[in-house]
């Protein structure tokens, strides 16, 4: 129950075993006409979607490397790890990179997005780069306030959201919420091996694009905005087997009834989780990192272990039980401990993995205010009535 890599399922992990296929015609070329046809709707854009053979990391090098030049001014809101992680990327293209501080445990400050940006007379900010949701501090940052910031100050800055924990789990809706770029990957809320990475354009960023100056001869959209031979969607030969994989995942989440059938189960699922955490919570033991409800994540939750050796929490759910809890990463290394809720998740997985959770802090003596796994079942049983 890490957040990322999620749970691949079965279906999907079959399709990956698709022999190799001829990469200029036929079922290949079908397949990835399907998922270009599809992707746009799993961000909620009439944009133009983009595909690179890499991580997030290589998505967001794509991003960068399309909108801006040499010397540009970026300005990196802070929300956890991995805005701050994308603006260092960022600066070793060149870029001048200026981060908006945040506290780790709560979403951007809005008001001073607002403020910097009205700072910014000479509009010298070309872009504004953000999360969705951070999987080290487990928030969910508010795309509509910050775009309301942005505009507010009246500052043509484009704006970045990065998505890749957050896409298919929590709701997004790139056009109506103005953002100008989308960042996401296969391995989260998609439910499909590490290996692809995804940024969905629109007008201004695709405008951008005519004038940047980081162009390299890989993550270049020109050859992919009117490719010759389809096999040039992706600079080269295609990921054969995460295709059909990305076909199959797309395909069970129209099965379930689309995007919005998928936001309201991870809803209903983070919320046991919260439940739990909330019941676990004492003053001398364990605490939500994301104190204000409006701002936890539905796709992964972050628990501050205070007293409570974490990593030994984590050893004994592995090693005894099977269960693998997301370690603290960055500023919260050693202190916290992550169950994420992402993906390929139902019901039985989490409220096993809460309980097993549980069997893990009791062995330890670890204090806890109650019981989660009571607290977890009845909350789910309320949910799932609806």
């Amino acid at each position: 129950m890490i957040p990322g890599p999620s749970v691949i399922p079965e279906r999907v992990l079959a399709a990956m075993a698709h022999p190799m296929s001829d990469i200029y015609s036929g079922e290949l070329v079908d397949v990835s006409d399907e998922i270009f046809a599809e992707l746009p709707a799993i961000a909620r854009t009439e944009g133009r979607v983009f595909a690179i053979i890499s991580n997030g990391h290589g998505a967001w090098l794509m991003a960068i490397a399309n909108t801006l030049s040499r010397g540009d001014k970026v300005l990196v809101l802070e929300s956890g790890i991995f805005a701050v992680v994308w603006g260092q990327l960022a600066a070793v293209s060149g870029v001048d990179v200026e981060v908006l501080p945040g506290s780790g445990r709560g979403p951007v400050d809005v008001e001073a997005l607002e403020a910097r940006l009205s700072a910014d007379r000479n509009h010298e900010i070309k872009a504004v780069l953000a999360v969705q949701t951070d999987t080290a501090s487990s928030v969910r940052n508010d795309v509509p306030a910050m775009r309301a910031a942005i505009d507010a100050a009246g500052h043509p800055a484009l704006f970045m959201v990065d998505c890749i924990a957050s896409l298919g789990c929590e709701p997004y809706e790139m056009d109506a919420w103005g953002v100008d770029l989308t960042v996401g990957a296969s391995q989260k809320g998609l439910m499909v091996p590490p290996g692809m990475g995804f940024v969905w354009a629109n007008d201004r960023a695709l405008a951008a694009y005519e004038t940047a100056g980081l162009k390299d001869g890989y993550t270049d959209w020109g050859p992919r905005l009117n490719p010759s031979q389809h096999y040039q969607l992706y600079a080269g030969t295609p990921p054969v087997s995460h295709l059909y994989a990305m076909r199959e995942a797309l395909r069970m989440i129209d099965e379930e009834g689309g995007v919005e059938a998928v936001w309201a189960r991870h809803e209903m699922l983070a919320s046991a989780v919260w439940a739990a955490v909330e019941a676990w919570s004492s003053p001398d033991g364990i605490e939500f990192n994301i104190v204000n409800p409006s701002f936890r994540s539905a796709a992964v939750t972050t628990i501050l272990s205070n007293s409570i050796d974490a990593e030994r929490l984590r050893v004994i759910c592995r090693d005894n039980a099977g269960l693998v809890l997301g370690t603290g990463i960055g500023a919260f290394a050693g202190r916290s401990f992550r169950i994420g809720h992402m993906g390929y998740a139902d019901p039985p997985m989490i409220l096993g993995a809460l309980a097993t959770t549980e069997a893990g802090l009791l062995s330890m003596g670890a204090p806890i205010g109650g019981s989660g796994i009571v607290a977890a079942t009845a909350r789910m049983g309320e949910l799932l009535e609806k």
